[in-house]
């Protein structure tokens, strides 16, 4: 189904839709680089469940949208090699013209494609894949599948860390969580959901996550220095969750 692209301005903020309904991103003006949207902040919290020397080097963007997350790995990640996968070239070209999205293709590569499709005919492997892709009616279809978590987790290296945009998920009912948690052989956790109704899963392959929470903030301190970018109340909210037992995080 072809769909319009639209283009909004309104205090400083540009956002992107689909049909004149959807937002499907955000910049704030003044602070391209920055994080607009809360979801997208959530998400980058996987940065902080790896050693930051070694995390992350070959990253996996399913879902272009504005650009914000490339963006933010672009310029605080520097050693990342990026692959952003979006079905739609009109938006990849949005993203270009009106969201700043940087123009350096050996750093930063735009496929034009189905990120389902790309990830069960890949042969790369990724230490990062970032699932945020949805159609003009804000559905995941194919990316949110028992097949394509199972796909994502065979494409995922020694550190290899998942981290997953869910919409629409009621308060108690799993959804496309419980695919991800069969996937991953339970080693998935749901963080709590953000005002916009939007709740972001990580899943880790590979070594095990095992971190004190005292050390999981002082690297949001840490993370908070070097970009900006605010997620200590976010880690505080895990304190209760059953992957916090005993005062560490594991996963």
């Amino acid at each position: 189904m072809t769909f319009t692209i639209d283009i909004r301005e309104k205090h400083g903020l540009r956002t992107l839709h689909f049909d004149s309904g959807w937002m499907q991103g955000a910049m704030h003006i003044g602070q391209p680089w920055a994080l607009a949207l809360e979801y997208t902040r959530v998400m980058m919290a996987v940065l902080l469940l790896r050693e930051e020397s070694r995390f992350p080097r070959n990253v996996l963007l399913i879902g272009l949208g504005a650009g914000s997350l490339a963006k933010f790995l672009y310029r605080h990640c520097p050693s990342a090699c990026i692959t952003a996968v979006e079905i739609d070239a009109r938006v990849a070209e949005a993203a270009r013209r009106h969201f700043e999205l940087p123009d350096d293709a050996q750093r930063l590569q735009v496929v034009i494609g189905d990120g389902a499709e790309h990830i069960r005919s890949t042969d790369q492997t990724y230490d990062l894949i970032m699932v945020d892709g949805f159609n003009e009616r804000a559905h995941p279809g194919d990316l949110n599948t028992l097949p394509f978590y199972q796909a994502c987790r065979a494409r995922l290296g020694g550190q290899g860390l998942l981290a997953v945009n869910l919409i629409g998920l009621s308060h108690g009912v799993k959804g496309g969580f419980a695919h991800i948690e069969e996937a991953f052989d339970h080693r998935a956790v749901l963080f709590p959901r953000c005002k916009s109704g939007n709740s972001i899963a990580f899943a880790a392959s590979g070594d095990k996550v095992d971190l004190a929470l005292a050390e999981l903030q002082e690297r949001a301190r840490a993370l908070e220095g070097r970009t900006g970018l605010a997620l200590l109340p976010v880690i505080c909210k895990l304190d209760d969750a059953p992957e916090c037992a005993g005062g560490r995080f594991c996963l």
